[in-house]
């Protein structure tokens, strides 16, 4: 009997059955959905990642405090940076343009009726370019501002919407902490970067913030809690990395491990790309768990439906169908579950990342490879299970299946 024949009869059995058919391919369908959902939701991740730190320009390093090892397995942070490493990185380091350092906490921010826990960043005039942030309203404080250690602030564009809503917030006074500060400034919408909210942060002078707010807590300067730092141009970032890092390992006198580390925006999105590749990996190997459940789904029915259909079998059987005919029949059945399973899970699929991308920050990219790879692998799932069933229905006897009539 010829394959199209075969198509035809396997699809007409299916159709009778179309509950049954339905159920079948849900684990398919759901295996299929999930893997290029997760796929996709994990691209998009990297993405935002991605976004995140070319917003902040092409030529910026980091320069963190601690040895890596340090960072690992204690559980605070390391008070090995200080601000006049930045004013000496400034001064001695050809390669660079800006040097931004900061110091950040949280503290209770009061306004009237209203407080909330915030992020408090107390920084230099720097810190606009370092990190290409803009002024909206106002202005940023300035070089006076730190040597008097003014009393001033600028807010994040929602803390400032949070607290004087419909109303503006230049000139009002502020409570940081234990300190009463006159808002200054308001900046541009920025968005998240890893995961902190750039726009319900509040800026200091550092010296206002070293000084009335946390305390300096090195006794080798105004400790910080990282540097940022803008390079000439890209060309320039390996041989300023290369200049920190020699600057400050004659500043802190070391002789072993340093007691920092420099990163360039390139290694932390290696970094960024590393941990969400795997995790994309992680996601879509657990989805692709129900792939092989539904796979076993399949011959399970399959198996059913070789009990159930053995008149059929012995009947043609009788009147010529070779065991090659039925084995084929029973593979293409199987075969076209998983298929089309393959296809309604790509729909749901694609509308999940599409969902995702509409109600979250996130960029969910559709991957063809990851579409063709579910497909192939659900099709695939479908026409291995389904050997075993076809064989135990290609052996059958026709006289006993025509003695069951």
């Amino acid at each position: 009997m010829k394959i199209i024949e075969n198509f035809k009869m396997a699809t007409s059995t299916l159709l009778a059955n179309k509950m049954r058919s339905s159920l079948t391919m849900l684990g398919i369908i759901i295996g299929n959905a999930s893997v290029i959902a997760m796929v996709g939701v994990g691209q998009g991740a990297k993405n935002l990642a991605s976004e995140q730190f070319e917003s902040l320009g092409p030529n910026v390093l980091f320069i963190v405090p601690g040895s890596e090892e340090e960072r690992r397995t204690t559980f605070n942070r390391p008070q090995t940076l200080v601000w006049e490493d930045a004013i000496a990185i400034a001064e001695q380091v050809p390669s660079i343009k800006e040097v931004a350092p900061q110091i950040n906490a949280n503290q209770l921010i009061t306004y009237r009726n209203r407080n909330a826990n915030e992020q408090v960043v107390g920084t230099t005039p720097e810190y606009l370019t370092t990190r290409s942030f803009t002024v909206d309203r106002g202005r940023f404080f300035s070089d006076l501002d730190i040597k008097r250690n003014q009393r001033v602030v600028v807010l994040g564009s929602e803390i400032a919407e949070k607290f004087f809503p419909q109303q503006n917030p230049l000139g009002k006074k502020i409570r940081v902490k234990n300190i009463n500060v006159e808002v200054i400034g308001v900046l541009e919408a920025k968005g998240s970067f890893l995961g902190d909210n750039q726009d319900r942060t509040v800026y200091l002078p550092l010296t206002t913030m070293a000084s009335q707010v946390v305390g300096d807590t090195s006794p080798y300067g105004t400790g910080v809690s990282f540097i940022s730092i803008a390079a000439n141009d890209e060309d320039s970032i390996r041989a300023a990395k290369l200049q920190i890092e020699n600057l400050l390992r004659l500043r802190h006198q070391i002789i072993g491990k340093d007691d920092f580390s420099v990163r360039t925006q390139k290694d932390v999105l290696e970094i960024v790309g590393t941990v969400t590749s795997g995790l994309t990996v992680l996601l879509a190997a657990i989805a692709g768990i129900s792939l092989i459940v539904g796979g076993i789904g399949v011959m399970n029915i399959m198996l059913v439906a070789v009990t159930e259909r053995t008149k059929e079998i012995g009947l043609r059987k009788a009147i010529g169908a070779k065991s090659t005919d039925i084995l084929w029949q029973f593979l293409i059945e199987a075969t076209i579950l998983s298929a089309a399973g393959g296809a309604i899970g790509t729909v749901v699929g694609i509308t999940g990342i599409v969902i995702v991308g509409a109600v979250s920050p996130l960029a969910p990219t559709i991957s063809p490879v990851a579409i063709v790879l579910a497909v192939g692998v659900s099709g695939a799932i479908g026409l291995s299970f389904g050997v075993f069933p076809a064989k135990a229905a290609a052996k059958l006897d026709p006289i006993v299946a025509l003695r069951s009539i």
